[in-house]
């Protein structure tokens, strides 16, 4: 038929040695035999049983054409628990468990981000869920694979019904609308990348380890990326020094991945990737150091930058910046900071909606302004009344400094000789006034 699609081959490799790899074979072919019709009808699949260990199986597909190779096996640990894990193959330096040193193989980020998010919908009760660090071989391998297994004692390489949660997870993944990122930093168990591929489009290849991040070069970086069809990368940086930090952060650029943050990673589950690529570029014309923080932004436009009045912003961010962040949760923009400002008076939305969100952004202002400190409209203008302590005008009656300018400051009327002598007497009221045209519709 013209335009009809080929399916995807998958090759499905298990051990004889391993237990594990066998209970999850015999459920694939329960699975094929049984429910055949139910599955996915857009791969095909193929079973192989070796002989050998799996991280010994370089050049396997030296003869073979496939799409996709997942090998099925057990896990071991020194700290054995119940997992069930997920992982690319290849050395970042030694060659201890298989494969050559600083090899990576292919990796496959669209599908081990499915066969994850199955795993953790279908794990048995007391399992957990976990991408693995790349971490052994096979490395030379030209077709991308993953391992996917159960951990991590004999009791959990034979439990049926783990077998049968990682047998339907593999044979119902599929590759869907992700970011392929790499990962550099954490434990070996990737507790952040794991929960950002169940929680965002953020979908991992090769995930290097803090102990090894903190050893990479621009090659081994570029490798990573390379065999991940990386566009992406994500730094757990609480788990690495301040020196890694910023080299990795150095070479990261240098490749020309985008360096995403786990916020940007939720804002990607309501905007597509080009639009967030838009975004960034107005952020990074708007200066150096520049970060977009998303709010309710969602679905597709075309960005445009907005500015707010410099100084109607800082007198809100005075008054009250907390409740000020907190406003823009429900409003479609993406606000802008910088190396010493935390919000910047330029704002991100969507063309056509620009005037809107400029009308909520100063609604949002002088609301917060007028519950914060005491306010007055006069015409177009708001004015902001601040009533201080003036030392000067307590020294002309008298008081001399010390405890009673607290007493007075705190608003106590203070006796002196024989008079007293009320707050009021000893304050100063400044003005300061906003033009806003318009004000009125936005009290």
């Amino acid at each position: 038929m013209i335009g009809k699609r080929e399916p995807v081959r998958i090759l499905l490799v298990s051990s004889r040695l391993d237990p594990a790899g066998t209970s999850i074979h015999r459920e694939i072919m329960r699975l094929l035999r049984e429910e055949e019709r139910s599955l996915p009808g857009d791969r095909r699949y193929d079973l192989m049983r070796v002989q050998g260990r799996l991280i010994e199986q370089d050049h396997l597909d030296e003869s073979l054409s496939f799409d996709l190779i997942v090998f099925l096996s057990r896990h071991s640990s020194k700290n054995p628990v119940p997992v069930l894990t997920v992982h690319p193959t290849g050395n970042f330096f030694d060659a201890d468990l298989g494969g050559r040193p600083r090899s990576l193989a292919p990796a496959e980020p669209a599908w081990m981000y499915t066969v994850l998010r199955n795993l953790a919908r279908l794990a048995p009760a007391g399992y957990r869920v976990s991408y693995e660090a790349t971490h052994h071989g096979p490395t030379e391998l030209r077709t991308p694979s993953f391992f996917v297994e159960i951990g991590s004692t004999d009791h959990e390489w034979r439990d049926p019904i783990a077998a049968a949660a990682v047998a339907r997870s593999v044979m119902e993944a599929g590759p869907g609308n992700i970011i392929p990122l790499i990962g550099l930093g954490g434990t070996h168990y990737t507790t952040r990348q794991t929960e950002i591929a169940l929680t965002t489009p953020g979908a991992f290849g090769h995930i290097a380890p803090t102990g090894i991040a903190g050893r990479l070069t621009f090659a081994d970086i570029r490798s990573m990326s390379d065999k991940s069809s990386a566009i992406g990368a994500y730094i757990d940086r609480k788990s690495l020094s301040s020196d890694d930090l910023s080299r990795i952060e150095q070479m990261v650029g240098t490749t020309g991945l985008v360096l995403l943050q786990t916020s940007d990673l939720i804002a990607l589950n309501e905007i597509p990737w080009k639009v967030f690529k838009e975004i960034r570029e107005i952020s990074i014309s708007a200066g150096e150091g520049v970060r977009s923080h998303f709010h309710a932004l969602a679905g597709s436009g075309l960005p445009v930058p907005i500015k707010l009045d410099e100084e109607l912003l800082a007198v809100a961010l005075a008054a009250d910046e907390g409740m000020f962040v907190r406003g823009l949760s429900s409003l479609p923009v993406v606000h802008l900071s910088g190396p010493r400002k935390s919000v910047l008076p330029v704002f991100i939305t969507y063309q056509g909606e620009e005037s809107r969100v400029l009308d909520d952004l100063i609604t949002l202002c002088v609301t917060i302004i007028t519950i914060k400190e005491e306010t007055a409209i006069d015409g177009d203008h708001l004015v902001i009344r601040k009533t201080r302590f003036d030392p000067g005008k307590a020294r002309q009656l008298g008081i001399p400094k010390g405890p009673l300018f607290g007493r007075l400051m705190k608003g106590e009327p203070v006796p002196v000789g024989d008079r007293v002598i009320t707050p009021d007497l000893v304050q100063s009221t400044t003005e300061r006034r906003i033009h806003i045209p318009g004000l009125e519709k936005f009290t």
